[in-house]
C-alpha cells in the first residue's frame, strides 16, 4: 500500500454521466487530498489526513509543492505509427491548394503509405515508442493507435506488430486498431469490393491468430469507401467478434449512420454531421469522437460538439495525431481550442478526454480517480483545475503516474 500526497486539489470525475451535457458544478474536488494505491490500482481517494489515519502502515510518497491531480488522459484516436511527414502538404494547403489536388499530385495519405512501407518493423516500433512517450509526458496514459498506412496484408501486419512491440516498451497502454480500410490502395488491381474481400479473407485470420487487435476501423467517405461498399466488410468483422469504429462524416455524411447501424463503439471526425446525424448518435450507444486537431490542420469546421452534448450524446475528444491533417498531437491544446469554439464546459472537456474516451475503447477501469480504477493520474503545478484548459496546453504536467508507477517527472 502506498499513499501519495498531499495534493492541493484533486478532481475525481466520479458520478459524472457518460452522456449529455455536464455543468462544472458537478465536478467533485477534494482539497488537501491524497491517493491510496496498491500495485496498479486505486484503493481510496480522500483527504490526506483521512488516508494517513486509515492506512497508518502504508508507504508514504510525500509531495512537496502545490499540485492539482486529474485522471490520466485517454487519447482514443491516433495514427502515431507512420513513416516520414507531410510538411509539404501543410504548406500547400495554406497556400490554397485543395486536399484533393494535393492527393492527386502525389501527396495525401498515399504519400504516407509510401513512406511507411519503406520502414522496417523495427523502425516503426521505435517511432511508436517515441511518439507514445511524448504523449505520456503530456499526461496521456492510454493511447489508441491505428494501422492504415500499409494498405496490404503484409504491410498492415507489419504496422500492427510494431504497435504491439511498442506497447511492450512504453509505460503507456497502447490499444491497436486495424484501419486497413483507410483508402483503396493505388497498387491493388481490382475494385474496392475486391480489396475489402481480400482483407477479410487474408488479413482478418492473422489478426485473430496473432492477437494483433480486436478492433476494425473503416473510412467512409467519397475518397475512400462508400456505405454500400463497406457493409459486407463490417458484417464480416462483426461476425468474427471484432469491435467496430468508424471514420465518419469528415467531409460528407453517411458514416455516422453506418456506425450506429453496426453498433460501432465510436464514430470519429463528424465535422460534416448535421441534425439527422447528431440525433442518430445521441440516441445510440456509439461514442461521438471530435478530432479538433484535424479541423485546425485542414482549416475546416469543428465537429458540432455542443449540439451533440445538448442532444444527449456521449462526446469524447481525441488528437487524431497523424502526419497529414493533424500533426500537432497535443490533446490538451486541441481540447482547449475546441472548448473555446464549441462552448464546452471544463467538466465536459475533462470527461471527453478521460472516461468518455475510455468508453470509446470499451475500457471502464480508467478515466476517473475512484477506488478500483487503474492508478493513472496526472499532477499539474497549480492550485486549481481551471488553469489546465486556461493555458491551452502550455501548462505541462509535473508528474505522471501510470499503473501506480511514476513514469514522468
Amino acid at each position: 500500500m502506498e499513499l501519495i500526497g498531499p495534493i492541493s486539489q484533486l478532481v475525481s470525475l466520479q458520478d459524472l454521466s457518460l452522456k449529455g451535457p455536464i455543468n462544472d458544478s458537478a465536478l467533485h474536488t477534494i482539497s488537501n487530498a491524497g491517493i491510496a494505491i496498491d500495485n496498479d490500482t486505486i484503493v481510496a481517494v480522500d483527504t490526506w489526513d483521512a488516508l494517513l489515519a486509515a492506512y497508518p502502515n502504508a508507504m508514504i510518497t510525500e509531495l512537496n509543492g502545490t499540485y492539482v491531480a486529474v485522471p490520466g488522459y485517454i487519447d482514443c484516436h491516433t495514427h502515431l505509427c507512420f513513416g516520414g511527414n507531410r510538411a509539404r502538404d501543410f504548406a500547400l494547403r495554406n497556400a490554397g491548394v485543395s486536399y484533393l489536388e494535393i492527393a492527386q499530385s502525389g501527396g495525401g495519405i498515399w504519400d504516407t503509405v509510401t513512406q511507411t512501407r519503406k520502414c522496417t518493423e523495427k523502425e516503426l516500433t521505435q517511432i511508436v515508442i517515441q511518439n507514445a512517450n511524448k504523449q505520456l509526458q503530456l499526461g496521456i496514459t492510454t493511447i489508441e493507435v491505428k494501422s492504415g498506412y500499409g494498405l496490404s496484408v503484409e504491410e498492415e501486419i507489419k504496422m500492427l506488430r510494431a504497435i504491439r512491440n511498442g506497447n511492450k516498451e512504453t509505460a503507456a497502454d497502447l490499444v491497436a486498431t486495424c484501419l486497413a480500410a483507410h483508402l483503396p490502395p493505388k497498387d491493388f488491381s481490382g475494385t474496392n469490393e475486391d480489396y475489402l474481400n481480400y482483407l477479410v479473407t487474408n488479413l482478418f485470420p492473422v489478426l485473430q491468430s496473432e492477437k494483433l487487435t480486436n478492433r476494425i476501423d473503416a473510412f467512409i467517405e467519397t475518397s475512400a469507401f462508400s456505405a454500400l461498399e463497406i457493409a459486407p466488410y463490417l458484417q464480416s468483422a462483426k461476425g468474427l467478434g471484432f469491435d467496430i469504429t468508424i471514420h465518419a462524416d469528415q467531409f460528407t455524411t453517411s458514416g455516422s449512420e453506418v456506425a450506429v447501424q453496426y453498433g460501432a463503439l465510436s464514430a470519429d471526425h463528424l465535422e460534416a454531421s448535421g441534425g439527422k446525424e447528431i440525433e442518430l448518435l445521441a440516441q445510440s450507444k456509439t461514442i461521438a469522437v471530435a478530432l479538433p486537431g484535424a479541423s485546425v490542420g485542414l482549416g475546416c469546421a469543428f465537429a458540432p460538439a455542443r449540439k451533440i452534448l445538448d442532444k444527449g450524446g456521449a462526446l469524447a475528444i481525441a488528437s487524431d495525431w497523424n502526419p497529414g491533417s493533424a500533426p500537432m498531437g497535443d490533446l490538451i491544446c486541441q481540447a482547449s481550442i475546441l472548448a473555446t469554439f464549441e462552448k464546452l464546459t471544463t467538466a465536459e472537456v475533462f470527461a471527453g478526454i478521460t472516461f468518455r474516451a475510455a468508453a470509446a475503447l470499451d475500457l471502464f477501469d480508467r478515466g476517473r480517480l475512484i477506488a478500483g480504477n487503474k492508478a493513472d493520474f496526472v499532477l499539474y503545478p497549480s492550485n486549481h483545475y481551471r488553469d489546465i484548459l486556461y493555458y491551452q496546453g502550455s501548462l505541462r504536467p509535473s508528474k505522471v503516474w501510470k499503473s501506480g508507477k511514476l513514469v514522468s517527472a
